[in-house]
Order: structure tokens, then sequence, then C-alpha cells
């Protein structure tokens, strides 16, 4: 079973898809392999729980792909998991964001590789002052969003229609969240292509 940070503590989601050869990464496997792109999320996944998910700030918990690998033994122990559930990328980062007890969360991905703990610390804090927070990245989608989660409820239509894996995703996805009040994190680059591990 879950076990979720009490209220008002905040949340740390990692959404991330158990890493087997050809169900993860496919555009990144299409320049360097099926079973290249598995072993570099499993071990950036790895490197990013060393790096941000034992922060005392917040708890970090891993929302998983399959269902059925939650609990599993390809995920670290240490931190709870929970299943991503059906439906688009839309509806399962909306259940996630939702899940959680009252209180700021934040979701990220775990391919990120510039990120720090300073990144998350400035995404909770912008939830201070704002209901919603997003990290752009280079590509005009995002690496992060963060709700508050206060007395205004999220809106019907929260992550519905977004033109995901497009230069259209951030802009969609906060049109979406309208009339929440918006902050915007630091932008920094995931990796969707062998082109996106170069430095710099």
């Amino acid at each position: 079973m879950t076990c979720f940070p009490g209220p008002g503590r905040p949340a740390l989601i990692v959404f991330v898809k158990e890493p087997r050869p050809g169900r993860v990464k496919t555009r990144l496997a299409g320049d360097i392999g099926r079973v290249e792109a598995a072993w570099w999320l499993r071990h950036r996944l790895s490197f990013l729980l060393r790096r941000v998910g034992r922060d005392p700030r917040w708890r970090t918990l891993l929302c998983v792909a399959p269902d059925a690998a939650a609990g599993g033994r390809a995920f670290p122990p240490e931190f709870p998991h929970m299943a991503q559930g059906g439906g688009d990328l839309g509806a399962r980062m909306r259940r996630a964001l939702t899940a959680p007890p009252p209180g700021p969360v934040v979701l990220i991905g775990a391919d990120i590789p510039a990120i720090r703990a300073y990144h998350i610390a400035r995404a909770f804090a912008l939830l201070g002052p704002r209901e919603a927070v997003f990290g752009p990245a280079t590509d005009g989608g995002y690496w992060l969003i963060g709700l508050r989660r206060g007395a205004r409820p999220l809106p019907a239509g929260a992550l519905a229609g977004v033109r995901w894996s497009s230069a259209h995703a951030l802009a969609d996805s906060r049109a979406s969240l309208a009339p929440l009040s918006i902050g915007q994190a630091d932008t920094l680059r995931d990796v969707d292509t062998a082109a996106d591990l170069a430095p710099g």
C-alpha cells in the first residue's frame, strides 16, 4: 500500500516507466538502441533519486508504469510507489498530482540531467504565492509541474486536450489550468533523442 506524506508536507512525485528495453525512451532508443536507452533511464533514475530524492524538505514518491511494477523490484523500495493508472498522459499526471494528502506537490520526470535540489526547492517556493508552477523545457514542453492545492479546486479540464510531445505542450497545459495563478520555475533540458545527451 502506498504510504503518502502527511498533510501539508511537500510531496515530490517522480513519474517514470519501468526501464525495460523497447518500452521506454523510444525516440532515444531509435538513436542509441533499446537496451542502451533502458540502461540510460535506469541509471538516470538512480542518479536523480540520489540527487533530490532524499532531501528532507519533501517526501519523494514514485509514480510508475506499468501498474504491475508498483512495489516491484524495478524501483528502490525506500521510496513509496504508486501506479500511474489508465488514460492519456494528462489523465495520469492529474491523478498523480491529486493523490497525496493536501499540501504542495511537484511532479517531475526522470530524464532531466541538470536537475538539482535547488530547482525543486524553487518550484515549491513559487507555490507560496502561486497556485501552480511549471518548469519549462527547452523544446516547448516542460520538465516540472506543481500544484499548491489550496481552497480553489483544480479546473475540470486540467491537462486535457494537450498536444503532448510537441512544442505546444507547455502552452496547452498552462491554458488548461486557467484561472489558476501560475509561476514559472527554471528552464531545463530533458532527454528525448541522442542529441539531447550532448553537454551544454
